[in-house]
């Protein structure tokens, strides 16, 4: 089983900055895709930013310039380095990990969501 734990999230003053990680633990044999989501009560969940292993990264136009996505392959650990930050980035943000399991099958893992608040 495969779990994954965010951290971060919390309350800023527009403008300002948060950091959030994601560390994926358990039956993993290797990490492939890892991404941000973030969903606003009433409204559906959006891709913020993915980066695939290689590195290779894509933003939503909403956060191009503000956000930085990276990741920390020995660590399994993905994060997003969110500056500049508007009272529209007020969401709860979600962490997805695709991964290979022992059985090389092709799988998926969300995490709990952290909020973020972002005062005007």
């Amino acid at each position: 089983q495969v779990q994954l734990v965010e951290s971060g999230g919390g309350l800023v003053h527009s403008g300002g900055s948060l950091r959030l990680s994601c560390v994926a633990s358990g039956s993993i044999f290797r990490v492939r895709t890892m991404a941000w989501y973030r969903q606003v009560p009433g409204k559906q969940r959006e891709l913020v930013a993915h980066i695939a292993r290689g590195d290779s990264t894509n933003y939503a136009d909403s956060v191009k310039g503000r956000f930085t996505i990276s990741r920390d392959n020995a660590k399994n650990t993905v994060y997003l380095q969110m500056n500049s930050l508007k009272p529209e980035d007020t969401a709860v943000y979600y962490c997805k990990v695709d991964y290979t399991d022992s059985g090389l099958r092709y799988l998926e893992v969300w995490g709990q969501g952290t909020l973020v608040t972002v005062s005007s």
